[in-house]
């Protein structure tokens, strides 16, 4: 006789595990869902970074400090994303786990990593927001449709677009990156070719106030650039479903994780100093270009004209913003919808499914957007840098630094619930720290003099204070258990995941072993029984749960 409680347990267990449009939100990706090529899962994610914020975050830098500032600080984004992304970018493909799951053994405890799911719910809605403010004003500028029904549609369009997950994304993703390769290439090709004048003017351009380059010119630019530090959580979100890496396949395995992960930020880079470029070419050009040289529509638009009848650059300007509108808001929609229900499921034990948390995603964003946040982005974007990045580097920290330098966190990352402790000081003191003195140093609590330094002081605290706490607590808050109970060997003879398959108590389905965990509740005959990490989640009351080890 099953009592209640395990009744409960199995039915949100069943609940979640048949939810076939949920593309594994709370789990690591099984190795029968991985179909796809090393250069597939890459391309897609990739497509993933087609947005059209870089252009109007590097015309804003330029135009705020210059192009010499810009230039270096987009250069140090790129060097502190390179950094930082490869490792996560290395155990999201290697393990099969998106960044919550990393970041859950890499710091912060099973109910700890929930405050970073909840910053980087909030870096999808905020570009979200960005993007469909983008897609509206170029929609407002060919087809006269108002700003709040363009903000409106651009939210509308993306939600069955994303339902069915990876699946319809990796096709989207694949098939619209070529046209959209075409359309953002040309206009910077045509200046440079038609027009080589921009190139002097570009170099020579100082921004609103002329100073030049300076240190604090640097880092202000840097700083906003940063805001995009959690792409990488975007980036692997596509990267976990790579096929598992052989002796065969390695050489394109590699080049795709390093392409598709840290190396989105050389795409990212190119594309803000295009849109600074632009810019610059509309301020110097068209006087009456001035107050609209940082909206990426009107950058493209205005260069489209130079080079085909109005109407067709009308079309193409249209025709890009949709395209790159689409290709990243489906990600950010996707993502986020992932990080909520990640998150509530851990807390409440209770699984809404997927779609419902895409619905509160798209509706905060929706909201951004009728608020105009577009007239405020650099400000918005200076203060949630400082939250990405705490994050980000407290992560990676933990994993170049604990795991192979100080060997005090485990290499392997462990994501389920019962081997890990609720929490870990390693992470949520070094992030904790990180982003409350880099916010106070953003806004100006430590003197006018510091401000700039935020992004700086957001790395270094970071940088310091994980490896430094996991040495004061001898890293015993990493694991809760070192043996799952389960005999079969948790990777294959080339250190991949197996594909062994066993079954879930609590489902009555098949699940591979790196996602299941052994029963606390033995079987009829005193056996034992094994639960999926999935079901083990919505278990209210801890009747799964082996007992803590000592």
């Amino acid at each position: 006789m099953v009592d209640v409680d395990t009744r409960s347990t199995n039915a949100e267990g069943i609940a979640a595990a048949k939810e076939t449009l949920e593309d594994y939100t709370l789990r690591f990706a099984p190795r029968s869902y991985r179909k796809w090529s090393p250069a597939v899962v890459g391309i897609s994610a990739l497509g993933g970074i087609a947005y059209l914020a870089d252009f109007a975050i590097g015309a804003n830098i330029g135009i705020a400090h210059g192009t010499g500032n810009a230039l270096l600080g987009i250069a140090i984004f790129s060097i502190v994303v390179m950094l930082t992304g490869f490792p996560l970018a290395y155990y999201a493909a290697r393990y099969n786990i998106d960044l919550d799951l990393i970041t859950r053994g890499s710091g912060f405890g099973y109910y700890g990593s929930v405050v970073t799911n909840i910053v980087f719910a909030s870096f999808t809605f905020i570009f979200f927001a960005l993007e469909g403010s983008i897609m509206a004003q170029g929609l407002e500028l060919g087809l006269g449709i108002p700003l709040w029904l363009g903000y409106l549609l651009s939210t509308v369009l993306i939600f069955p677009l994303v339902i069915y997950g990876m699946n319809t994304l990796a096709k989207l993703q694949v098939w619209t990156t070529p046209l959209w390769l075409l359309l953002m290439v040309l206009p910077f090709g045509f200046l440079v070719v038609r027009h080589p004048e921009s190139v002097d003017a570009f170099w020579s351009y100082g921004g609103k106030d002329g100073a030049g380059v300076s240190i604090s010119g640097t880092l202000l630019a840097a700083g906003v650039c940063l805001s995009l530090i959690a792409q990488i959580a975007e980036q692997i979100d596509y990267l976990r479903f790579m096929p598992p890496r052989t002796p065969e396949n390695a050489r394109k395995w590699w080049t795709w994780m390093l392409l598709a992960g840290p190396g989105w930020v050389l795409f990212g880079a190119i594309k803000q100093v295009v849109g600074l470029f632009l810019a610059v070419y509309l301020i110097a050009n068209l006087p009456a270009a001035q107050g609209i040289a940082n909206q990426p529509v009107h950058q493209f638009l205005e260069i489209y004209q130079d080079m085909v009848p109005g109407w067709l650059a009308m079309t193409l300007a249209v025709v890009l913003v949709v395209i790159s509108q689409i290709k990243i808001n489906v990600t950010n929609a996707y993502s986020g919808s992932l990080a909520w229900t990640n998150s509530y499921t851990r807390v409440t034990k209770t699984y809404p499914g997927r779609l419902v948390f895409l619905g509160v995603n798209l509706a905060i964003a929706l909201i951004l957007m009728e608020a105009n946040m577009f007239d405020f982005l650099n400000n918005i974007l200076g203060f949630y840098a400082n939250c990405g990045i705490a994050w980000i580097v407290t992560v990676a920290t933990d994993i170049a630094i604990n795991k192979y330098v100080l060997k005090i966190s485990p290499k392997v990352p462990e994501f389920r619930r019962g081997m890990l402790y609720d929490f870990n000081p390693v992470g949520l003191v070094g992030f904790g720290l990180s982003a409350v003195l880099s916010i106070m140093t953003f806004f100006g609590l430590f003197g006018e003099l510091l401000k700039p330094y935020s992004p700086i002081v957001a790395v270094l605290v970071a940088f310091v204070a994980t490896p430094l706490t996991a040495i004061l607590t001898k890293g015993k808050y990493y694991l809760r258990r070192t043996d799952d109970g389960i005999e079969l060997p948790m990777f294959d003879e080339h250190g991949n995941p197996t594909g062994e398959t066993l079954t879930c108590v609590a489902t009555g389905m098949e699940f591979e072993r790196p996602d299941m965990i052994a029963s606390a509740v033995p079987g009829p005959a005193g056996e034992i029984q094994y639960i999926s990490s999935l079901a083990l989640s919505t278990d209210k009351n801890g009747l799964h749960l082996l007992p803590r080890q000592h």
